[in-house]
Parts: structure tokens; sequence; C-alpha cells
């Protein structure tokens, strides 16, 4: 099967593909598929269960309050009754991928040597269709362990264009992501965080050889990325938090599932309420 095929269907989908018993080896199966390794195997990062009670606790409260740094966060635990320190925390948070929205020191820098594009969004007012796309990742409690989310999304109608889950937070993971959504066509603008696998050059040079402007968030500026952080809100209370998966396996076929569910069924009340599927097909077919 062809990759450029491949590279716009979901993860549950793709993982039917691979057969580890196939006279292909399971890397080149995986490359064709647009499927990291590391994706295939679905194996949750091991975590001691204390640890994995703090990071879920962690997770919920950053959602509620994403302004919380380590220091913050520190004293909320330690008020329910968490015996750790800041050390634990900052260790615990940078796993996560974690970082407040308020400056100060954060949990994900990228290399010195990683160009950082200025902020291009500040007063924009979203108005079509492809104006502007972002990415992002996020932790993903499980019962036994824990992955990561990755996604990117079109901000005017909260279409999800394309994700992935993986056992890692690499660029090579995150760059999966970006091609499957390209796809589907080419945005104005392309937002991310100044995460070190979105400052990278694997990452950006996918945009620049395609003429796509970059967009970053300003340092510890979470809310510049607003549409996916509510995006990530509402996968963890209405799927995540509820199913408790176990299995790597379980996680991409009820993502699927949700996913599936999110673009085509349910209704945004800020997009009259239209699903995002009704609002992206018809106004890209409009623009085009």
């Amino acid at each position: 099967m062809a990759a450029k095929k491949a590279l716009s269907v979901p993860a549950g989908d793709r993982l039917n593909w691979i057969d580890p018993g196939g006279k292909m080896s399971v890397r080149r199966q995986c490359r064709l598929t647009g499927m990291a390794r590391s994706t295939f195997y679905y194996t949750p990062v091991p975590e001691g269960e204390e640890n994995l009670e703090l990071m879920r606790l962690i997770d919920e409260r950053s959602m509620e309050h994403p302004e919380f740094g380590v220091p913050r966060m520190t004293d909320w635990l330690q008020d329910q009754g968490k015996v750790v320190n800041h050390k634990r925390v900052e260790r615990l948070m940078r796993k996560m991928g974690l970082q407040a929205i308020t400056p100060g020191p954060h949990t994900s820098r990228p290399p010195p040597e990683n160009k950082i594009n200025p902020y291009l969004l500040r007063n924009v007012t979203i108005e079509r269709v492809n104006q502007v796309w972002s990415t992002d990742l996020t932790y993903i409690p499980m019962q036994r362990g824990y992955m990561y989310l990755s996604a990117v999304i079109d901000w005017y109608s909260r279409y999800v264009l394309a994700w992935d889950v993986s056992n890692t937070m690499d660029a090579d993971f995150c760059v999966g992501t970006l091609e499957r959504a390209l796809k589907y066509g080419r945005p104005e603008i392309f937002n991310t965080d100044q995460g070190s696998q979105y400052t990278s050059d694997v990452f950006t040079s996918v945009l620049i050889d395609k003429g796509i402007p970059i967009s970053m968030d300003g340092k510890g500026r979470a809310l510049d990325n607003v549409f996916i952080e509510r995006l990530w809100w509402t996968v963890k209370y209405e799927n995540v938090y509820p199913m408790v998966y176990e299995t790597g396996h379980e996680l991409a076929k009820g993502l699927e599932k949700y996913f599936r569910y999110y673009n085509q069924e349910r209704k945004h009340s800020s997009l009259a309420k239209k699903t995002p599927q009704e609002i992206f097909r018809k106004l890209k077919s409009t623009n085009n």
C-alpha cells in the first residue's frame, strides 16, 4: 500500500496494516504507513505506582489551572497530603511535557541552536478554514503507565486533521502527525509552542519547504495556542479520564473512535451547533 495514501489514515486503522510476521521488516512497514515504530509497539512508559498517581493528579490540575508551575503544583500536592518536594515535581512535569503559562523557569526548553520564530497571530481575527493550523502534544495517563498524544487542528473549524500516539516525545513522532495533516491541504500560518520538537530542523523544514509561515507562542504563553489547549481538555475529560485505558492498543482504538465522534458528531456552540467536519469541508470546498 502506498505511503501517500496511508499518511491520512488514523493510527488505529494503520495499526491493522502492520504484520510483525510478514516478509517486510516492521521498520519498513511503519515507514510506508507513516507510523513511528514507537507508535506501533505501543508500550506505555513504565513508572512507579506512586509517581503515576502523582502524574495523574498533576495532569488534571494542569487542565484546570494551566498557570501552575513547579512551585504552585508542589504546594497544591502537599496540601493534598502528598509527600513531595519541588525537585520531584519538576522531574515529573518534565516527563509530562508540562509548563506553566506564566513567565518563569519551564520544563521544556529548545536547544540554543534551534530557531525561535515570532508569534504571528496577536490581534488576528480567525475567519476562515485553513487560515491557521496548530499542533501540540500532551501527556496521556493510563492504568499501567503513560503515553503521549499529538494532534494538528484547524483553528476556525476545530477540525482535528491528524493525530497519533507514541511512548516518546521525539520530533519524528510530531513530524509524522504534521505530514498526515498536510495531506488535507496547506494552512496560511502554522502555529506551535517553543518546545524542542517544534523548533527542531526536522520539524520546521517540512513547513519551510512548503512555504508555510511558522508562528510560535510567546514563552510561557500556552493560551497563544488556546484552541488545541481546549481540545486537550475535551479529549481528556470526555474520553481519557473516564476510560482509564490499560494498553496502548486500547488507547489507539479508543481515541480513533473518539476523534471520529469529535469531528463528525460533536456539535460546538461556537460553530452554531455544527460539527467540525461540517464547517471544515463546507468552507474548504467554498474556498477552493
